[in-house]
């Protein structure tokens, strides 16, 4: 399945994304990437059967310009509308407050995080989009959020000594699906198998990998 990632801001640099999923690339995923917002269309977008936002709302790392104009909103609205999968991991929740359409469409933003710290993953107990992972703890930027009134299915949570919080959610919009997953600041959470197996369901959820479209 091919994937378009969109990331690369000021706080998190396009290199954790790329390490992050390359192991990936062995069950079927193939990524293309947009480090720069400026080489983002809506009809490019629209070639891929899922999007990987990880990128808050910077054009690039050293471009601090906004680049979620309500036009682009629109257009990822209608593209989760008409079908699409959007996965939208920890930077791509940040930096959003102000975007409504993308925001109803995400089911939640980032508020703040404290400084990083121990935070426990976990998801929950057979859920679908849990398989093949576990609870892990590991040192992270432990996101609070500021969810919508429809979120969706929450099925993963985060605690730390601040507490505990949703931090992986599905829901559909149109014929479309959007999942979110708030950990990851550290190369170290994208590699940890239980978070791999994360990403990997959720791809596969939202682009609908072998359940025939």
């Amino acid at each position: 399945m091919r994937v378009l990632v969109l990331c690369d801001d000021y706080w998190h640099p396009a290199r954790t994304p790329r390490a992050g999923l390359a192991p990936l690339a062995a069950g079927g995923f193939v990524f293309e990437w947009i480090e720069n917002a400026g080489e983002w269309s809506a009809e490019r977008m629209a070639e891929f059967p899922a999007v990987l936002l990880t990128k808050s709302n910077d054009v690039s790392a050293s471009d601090r310009t906004p680049w979620m104009t309500p036009d682009v909103e629109a257009a990822f609205a209608a593209y989760v509308r008409g079908g699409g999968g959007l996965l939208i991991v920890h930077s791509g929740l940040a930096g959003y407050a102000d975007t409504p359409v993308l925001r109803e469409l995400l089911g939640g933003v980032f508020a703040s995080h404290p400084p990083q710290c121990p935070v426990t993953v976990a998801p929950a107990p057979a859920h679908p989009l849990a398989a093949g992972s576990a609870p892990f703890t590991l040192t992270d930027e432990h996101y609070m959020m500021d969810m919508g009134d429809a979120p969706g299915e929450i099925f993963l949570t985060t605690t730390s000594e601040h507490g505990t919080q949703p931090a992986g959610w599905a829901r559909a919009e149109g014929h479309g699906r959007v999942v979110a997953l708030t950990p990851g600041h550290n190369l170290e959470v994208w590699l940890h198998p239980a978070y791999q197996a994360l990403i990997a369901n959720a791809l596969r959820w939202c682009g609908r990998m072998g359940d025939g479209g």
